[in-house]
């Protein structure tokens, strides 16, 4: 299965609110204290910290009002960078992309722990394995919640406020020992874990019992995947227009196309340099700013979010 194929099905697989009908209870909008029908949106970048590019395209972004969140790479090589940032800018609501692969042909990092502390999850080249699949075939669930802890445990000691937990690549939704990790890390930290329940609802329903269905879920996540270039516009203005009620995400890539990212990208179009640059562009354009205002969409954070999860915590 291609990289993009397989981030398009496992990919979807975050966490963080309710939704209606199905369970017959309160929809995310409700839950979060807004009227049934309302249009509730994330914007969230994936990937800070694997280079200066996507830092600074990303804070770029979000000062520019394109993005709503953000979640952050612990073991990469720009994690410091966007870590200061992070601290000197408390009102951004940043997350924590946890880490357990290392996709990029010549631009590489292994985990926040030693590599003889998880040995499970390092190849011979001494690297994070490249792919998910083998995480799944490879990894020690209990290597992979030691690592998972050490991101978020180092993420804090920087001056990070982690405001929601996701998964790169979907590794943690690989295999149900993964996935329970990720929600009880959450569940230790008070921090919201991103799982959209429809897709999860649909290729492994079974992981839907973990976090239990009083959980916050997202309803509906979007992420571009075989759109070509001339295609990105209009892929991003149709799920604007046809927005459903409840709590949808779209996850977007951001970097500028310059040197630096056409390097780590390197025979990786992908997620790659140029793909990054026009998720980029489409978001800080004031074409975007209208769909959102024509069709009443509101943007929210993940830190709203959790908020939300701790009131709850507290009844």
């Amino acid at each position: 299965m291609s990289l993009h194929k397989f981030v398009n099905l496992l990919f979807l697989v975050f966490s963080l609110h309710v939704v209606s009908c199905a369970q017959g209870q309160k929809n995310s909008a409700e839950k979060l204290g807004y009227p049934k029908e309302t249009k509730l949106l994330i914007i969230h970048a994936d990937d800070l910290g694997v280079a200066h590019s996507v830092n600074q395209a990303s804070t770029d972004a979000f000062e520019a009002g394109g993005i709503s969140s953000a979640s952050i790479m612990v073991p990469c090589p720009w994690f410091p960078e966007i870590a200061s940032y992070a601290q000197h800018h408390p009102e951004i609501c940043f997350g924590l992309h946890l880490t357990l692969t290392s996709e990029w042909e010549h631009y590489r990092w292994d985990g926040v722990l030693p590599a003889s502390e998880i040995p499970s999850l390092i190849g011979a080249d001494g690297y994070f394995y490249p792919s998910s699949e083998l995480v799944a075939q490879k990894a020690d669930p209990a290597e992979v919640e030691k690592e998972i802890r050490a991101q978020v445990a180092r993420a804090i000691s920087f001056g990070i406020n982690p405001t929601h937990l996701d998964s790169h690549m979907g590794s943690l939704f690989q295999r149900p020992e993964f996935f329970k990790s990720y929600v009880q890390v959450g569940r230790d930290y008070g921090i919201p874990v991103f799982i959209p329940y429809e897709s999860v609802k649909s290729v492994a329903p079974a992981l839907l019992d973990i976090p239990g269905k009083d959980y916050f879920f997202v309803d509906q996540y979007y992420m571009a995947d075989t759109q070509t270039a001339d295609q990105w516009a209009a892929y991003y203005s149709d799920i604007l227009k046809n927005l459903k009620p409840g709590l949808t995400e779209i996850i977007v890539h951001l970097a500028y196309d310059n040197a630096e990212m056409q390097a780590v990208a390197v025979n990786h179009p992908d997620f790659g340099s140029a793909w990054r640059q026009r998720d980029f562009d489409f978001f800080t354009s004031e074409e975007a700013k209208r769909l959102l205002k024509e069709n009443n969409i509101i943007l929210i954070t993940w830190k709203e979010i959790q908020e939300k999860m701790k009131a709850a915590a507290t009844k």
